[in-house]
């Protein structure tokens, strides 16, 4: 795998080891020195068109826990605002010598493009693109699933059996569609619960199964007992109309609450990939609840990134030679 713009890029022997070699990295951060010589002398740069919090700063502390050199560039205050085109953003970055863009976009095909364009030699990264997809932040939601549904160590599993609601806004949501994907490759179960108006055309040729009935769902009575229910954040600043009558009537038949809660069977975790609008798609009571591992899922975010991209840059080219796994457990014991 030279690049990762899609969930669709990993099938399930390529998921696993990226999950596999997440619990290494994991691991590392339990130390009283965090850092590894892994990536040393590469450089990362963080291309962001859109404001980011989580996915920055995730990649950001991952790339320097990995010892490579980190540019971050913001389209705000850069050439971009003065009307520079993508082309001659990323040939400014080949020319400082990038070994991995990692790049949020809002168009969506644009790390694609980046990819297959020839302007950029190292490895491309889709940190989101428009709603179309966020591969890392799928993996890191599927690191932190097999954490808690198989076990701490689960090496070499998948997620076959497990089944998990996501609910919400997955019109305008690349974390929906990245999800389904790889949630399907990895064996699991997904069914998307959401108001007609919020669901994509053609959604009924994804992987997955589909309802109106959150109550129904979460009680087991559509698609068996849960395992997991993501909460996905409503879009509103990518709503152009009104997809429901009311912030309350949305609260109301789709938010995730105490009552919404105590439905669920009692192994079943609460997740959101954030930021979150308390009181719209879920409640304070949910999101601070044992049950949450919505901050859990924050520093994940970190060793599943380490992972992607220890992979993608040390793996082909680094001093071991073998199997990715084999080269982790040599480099990161």
């Amino acid at each position: 795998m030279r690049h990762l713009l899609s969930a669709a890029d990993l099938d399930r022997a390529g998921a696993v080891e990226v999950l596999d070699v997440a619990a290494r990295m994991a691991a590392t951060q339990q130390r009283e020195i965090k850092k590894l010589p892994t990536l040393r002398g590469r450089t990362v740069v963080n291309l962001f068109f859109e404001d980011s919090t989580r996915t920055r700063i995730s990649f950001e502390a991952a790339a320097k826990r990995l010892s490579a050199d980190v540019i971050n560039f913001t389209a705000r205050g850069s050439s971009v605002s003065k009307g520079e085109s993508l082309k001659d953003t990323a040939l400014t970055l080949e020319a400082m010598g990038a070994d991995a863009v990692v790049v949020r976009h809002s168009a969506s095909g644009a790390p694609h493009r980046l990819a297959t364009a020839g302007w950029i030699r190292g490895a491309v990264i889709n940190a989101g693109d428009g709603t179309h997809e966020h591969p890392t932040q799928a993996l890191l939601d599927a690191f932190t699933l097999r954490r808690h549904l198989v076990g701490e160590d689960a090496s070499g599993a998948d997620l076959a059996g497990q089944t998990v609601a996501i609910v919400g806004d997955v019109l305008h949501s690349r974390v929906a569609r990245s999800n389904v994907l790889l949630l399907h490759t990895l064996g699991a179960r997904v069914v998307l619960v959401a108001p007609p108006t919020l669901l994509p055309v053609g959604v009924g040729r994804w992987p997955c199964a589909t309802s109106y009935d959150l109550d129904g769902v979460l009680a087991g009575d559509v698609a068996g007992p849960l395992d997991a229910v993501m909460m996905l954040r409503v879009q509103g600043e990518r709503m152009n109309a009104a997809y429901f009558p009311s912030r309350r009537e949305y609260s109301r038949r789709y938010g995730l609450d105490a009552r919404r809660l105590r439905l669920l069977p009692p192994h079943a975790i609460v997740m959101h990939p954030g930021p979150m609008n308390r009181g719209l798609e879920i409640s304070a009571e949910a999101a601070d609840s044992p049950r949450s591992t919505i901050v859990e899922q924050v520093s994940n975010g970190v060793a599943v990134r380490m992972a992607v991209l220890f992979l993608l840059l040390s793996a082909a080219s680094g001093p071991a030679s073998g199997p990715a796994t084999e080269i982790a457990k040599e480099i990161v014991p």
